[in-house]
């Protein structure tokens, strides 16, 4: 399935371009669903009818899906009352009842996530489009399954759920109550359902679509997201210049926003090799109803971008040392940390940071400097003579 991850500047049209992404791709036969998290409907405005907590199909060859995260958080609460109902008695803890439930922040993006996961095991669709929200929020949801999965396995180590049969006897040894049976069969289905999300967000047929108004704040955004996602190894497959105004205004105020605009424009379209740039004109009102959308002539498929590549390039026999390239375009050297962590690299890149395990051969070398270059950040490893296989 191809999936395509729509996000970007807010207030930039996020939703009406996932509208119309998944309307063109529909109209060429493709079986598209969009999915949005927007819990004021605005992808309903922008199809030009109501979508709901299932999915509803909306026009032919497309569905539209709109979670219900109230509904899906109470039903995990509920659900997690039950497991805990001994430590909760225990505790002498008063039960929450379902009615009484309402979801907290991040539950939209958390139910986008669990449908997402849906999504992609239907055999009922071959396109996937997701309006996701702004672009500091997107990167931080499509990083929390790696995140949390990392969590659950510091935690509660797997290899350790094989003592589980000796609770009962490490807890006397011990003197302090084991965890529960409930306590490892739930981050068990959690490991499973995050890495279900996060297959989906490394998939090859995955990639991302940016959306920003062409101008100063736009270009500082659509920087820190080109650098964000670059750190989670997600390509883009388009920059999308929404509501671009038209040339040869003779009006003086709005030729100063055209001007403004076209050096934008011009700005991304040096960068294209690395993220092709479409302009969407601005049509005078907000796009509502098919018609509307069909006339931004946003492109519903593509070819998949190749997968964002970290190699490791040996150089044992000039320098002495490995290195690995991590692809960082847009990345300003003051704004970059590395910090060594066992097998696992800390990477900080501005205001974003991810935790990365070592390639195996990497693991064995300590860390010998680190530059950046051609929007690339090379690292470099010089092999631990304690650790690296000694030649006769």
């Amino acid at each position: 399935m191809r999936t395509i991850l729509i996000t970007g500047q807010g207030g930039s049209g996020r939703t009406t371009v996932a509208a119309a992404t998944a309307l063109d791709a529909a109209r060429a036969g493709t079986r598209a669903l969009v999915l949005s998290a927007d819990r004021a409907d605005g992808l309903g405005a922008a199809l030009g009818t109501a979508t709901g907590p299932e999915p509803v199909k909306v026009a032919p060859n497309l569905t539209a899906w709109r979670p219900d995260a109230a509904a899906g958080f109470r039903e995990d609460l509920v659900a997690f009352q039950e497991r805990a109902a001994s430590v909760l008695d225990l505790l002498g803890a008063g039960r929450l009842d379902a009615e009484e439930l309402t979801p907290l922040p991040g539950a939209e993006e958390l139910a986008l996530l669990r449908a997402l996961r849906d999504a992609a095991l239907s055999e009922a669709y071959d396109l996937l489009v997701v309006d996701l929200p702004p672009a500091p929020q997107a990167l931080a949801l499509l990083g929390l399954p790696e995140e949390l999965r990392r969590y659950l396995r510091r935690l509660l180590p797997p290899e350790r759920q094989a003592a589980r049969a000796l609770r009962p006897v490490l807890g006397r040894l011990a003197g302090v109550p084991m965890p529960s049976e409930w306590l490892y069969e739930t981050a068990a289905r959690w490991d499973v359902e995050l890495a279900a999300v996060a297959a989906i967000v490394e998939d090859p047929g995955t990639s991302v679509r940016l959306v920003a108004e062409p101008g100063p704040a736009g270009a500082d955004q659509m920087r820190l997201a080109g650098v964000g996602l670059a750190l989670r190894a997600l390509p883009v497959d388009l920059l999308i210049a929404n509501r671009v105004l038209p040339q040869g205004t003779h009006d003086t105020w709005l030729a100063g926003l055209v001007a403004q605009q076209r050096k934008a424009l011009e700005e991304w379209e040096e960068q294209g090799a690395t993220r092709p740039v479409r302009g969407v004109g601005h049509l005078g009102r907000d796009p509502r109803g098919p018609d509307d959308l069909a006339a931004l002539g946003v492109p519903g498929t593509g070819d998949s971008p190749a997968r964002v590549v970290w190699p490791v390039t040996d150089n044992l026999g000039d320098e002495g040392v490995l290195v690995w390239h991590i692809p960082l375009p847009g990345a300003i050297r003051d704004e970059l940390d590395l910090i060594r962590r066992g097998d696992e690299l800390v990477v900080t890149a501005g205001p974003m940071r991810r935790i990365v395990p070592l390639p195996s051969a990497l693991r064995r070398c300590t860390v010998d400097g680190a530059a950046l270059r051609d929007g690339s950040l090379r690292i470099r490893f010089a092999p631990d003579p304690q650790l690296w296989p000694r030649t006769r």
